[in-house]
């Protein structure tokens, strides 16, 4: 080999070390960039963990502000507000009722006919969107159209003869935002939550406000109560099965309710009821506690609301919210390296991903992914994702959703815990008395809402977080029933079980 081949030959092999050792660079920046990735999911992960340990807390907690809530005004985050609700429809009720549920993106009118003996003879529903225009209009616009489609809605059903009978006119109308209840069929909002923001609603009588805009249509239709979302869950529950003493609702957004003792409403001390007893409604949304793993991503979500340091129990487990956590966290992502490819606007945009989206994504159970590609390409404009990424995205949907899910079972728990049916208050009130062996009593909890009935990773880790809570001894007594409409149908109840009545059971001296 001449000079000029050996030349070529050490040329060639310093060639190749450079291609090599760029080609290593690259790999080594690569695996960087992608451990990056992985640090912020983890990091993320470990920041929203919910051991048992600090369920438990959040329970005390809940227990703690109901207690706060429920001895003075303004004692607690939690409203805790009278509903004049107190006592349950039995299953005797009979005749037509028709019913509103307002409290999302959808209302829906109803129309149920009741046979006694636990029985709903008919049940027809319509479900119309709200144009979202009217979410920040004018109460008479907003109330003008739920007329007018309620009106639409009667005229159809009236064809049937059965239309005319007594009582075919009474209206229960379930209002699923916070409001501070007169009585049974009145009540004035506090504040709009959901993404709702009509301002001349605000300390206006809603129930009122309906009645106008019936009367303005013409539709001659009495509400006989005024119910929110999770009362009206909680009223079909006991239609069906007597030991229902609470109910949940996680959906678009989430509350819960229960029945207390009249002597238990401290604020209160003036409050007579025949039955001894008061469906309370907590407004349970905006329960807060330094329990909660509250992580970055959910404090920018607050700051960015238009409802900052408010909801933040709701921010965390309902279905408005839930998608979005994870589009922040997404975002964040494909901020610290290129595993997304080029950034995408989509990713600053607030909802961008709704949690149906999510579920689907985390629910996908195809080899490579291939909904969670789809998802990402059509709803966030990110194109050509590896595989490792959209597994790491499956990742964060879990992460949420377990979050979610073990939190509102901690809420339930706190609830339980508070009327004493959680088996820690011994004897006394979560057990039967005169039973030698302190035999737990049997407690249902009935639950609706898209997340928990739609969703079935959520509702099994809601459900799986609530039996790890309570422990293998006193979980078998503690039934969480899934409501089917039991929001809209509950309405249509109470405003049964009040018509029959001839003197109000409720008084605040």
């Amino acid at each position: 080999m001449g000079k000029l081949g050996l030349g070529l030959a050490v040329g060639c092999a310093v060639a190749s070390c450079a291609i090599a050792a760029v080609m290593v660079g690259r790999r080594v920046r690569s695996r960087r960039r992608w451990w990056r990735v992985v640090r912020a999911v983890d990091e993320f992960e470990e920041a929203a963990l919910t051991p048992v340990g600090r369920l438990k807390q959040v329970v005390d907690a809940m227990a703690v502000e109901m207690h706060a809530g429920l001895a003075s005004e303004g004692g607690s985050k939690l409203k805790m507000l009278l509903t004049f609700v107190d006592s349950l429809p039995d299953g005797s009720e009979s005749g037509i009722y028709y019913a509103l549920h307002v409290g999302g993106t959808y209302f829906r009118i109803l129309r149920i006919q009741l046979g006694g003996q636990k029985s709903i003879l008919e049940h027809d529903v319509e479900r119309k969107p709200i144009p979202q225009h009217l979410m920040t209009r004018t109460s008479e616009e907003f109330f003008d159209f739920i007329a007018l489609s309620l009106k639409e809605f009667v005229e159809r059903k009236g064809n049937n003869s059965q239309y005319s009978q007594v009582r075919g006119q009474d209206l229960g109308f379930t209002f699923s935002f916070p409001v501070k209840q007169t009585s049974l069929s009145s009540g004035t909002l506090i504040k709009w939550t959901k993404g709702f923001s009509i301002d001349d609603m605000v300390e206006k009588d809603v129930v009122e406000c309906l009645q106008r805009a019936l009367s303005r249509r013409g539709l001659d239709m009495h509400v006989a109560a005024l119910v929110n979302d999770s009362v009206g869950t909680l009223a079909v529950g006991h239609f069906y099965d007597k030991d229902t003493v609470a109910a949940v609702v996680i959906g678009t957004g989430t509350n819960a309710c229960y029945l207390e003792r009249a002597d238990a409403v401290i604020k209160c001390q003036g409050l007579l009821t025949t039955s001894g007893g008061m469906v309370i409604n907590m407004e349970w949304g905006n329960f807060w506690s330094s329990h909660l793993p509250r992580t970055s991503y959910d404090i920018d979500l607050d700051a960015e609301s238009h409802n900052s340091n408010d909801q933040g129990f709701e921010k965390m487990i309902s279905g408005l919210y839930l998608g979005d956590i994870v589009r922040r966290v997404i975002c964040k992502m494909s901020l610290v390296s290129d595993i997304f490819g080029p950034f995408s606007s989509k990713l600053s945009t607030q909802f961008t991903l709704s949690t149906p989206l999510m579920a689907a994504m985390h629910e996908d159970d195809t080899p490579d992914l291939s909904e969670v590609a789809k998802i990402l390409e059509e709803t966030l404009d990110i194109h050509d994702v590896p595989l490792k990424a959209r597994k790491l995205v499956v990742k964060v949907c879990d992460v949420v959703t377990r979050r979610a899910a073990r939190l509102a079972a901690a809420g339930i728990v706190g609830i339980l815990k508070k009327i004493g049916r959680d088996g820690t208050g011994g004897i006394t009130s979560g057990r039967v008395k005169g039973v030698k062996s302190g035999k737990m009593r049997r407690t249902v909890v009935a639950i609706e809402g898209g997340l928990y009935t739609s969703y079935t990773v959520f509702r099994e880790y809601l459900n799986e977080a609530v039996a790890e809570i309570l422990g293998e001894e006193i979980a078998p007594y503690v039934i969480l029933k899934e409501m089917e409409d039991g929001s809209g149908i509950g309405a249509a109840l109470l405003a049964a079980s009040n018509a029959a009545r001839s003197v109000d059971t409720v008084q605040v001296l």
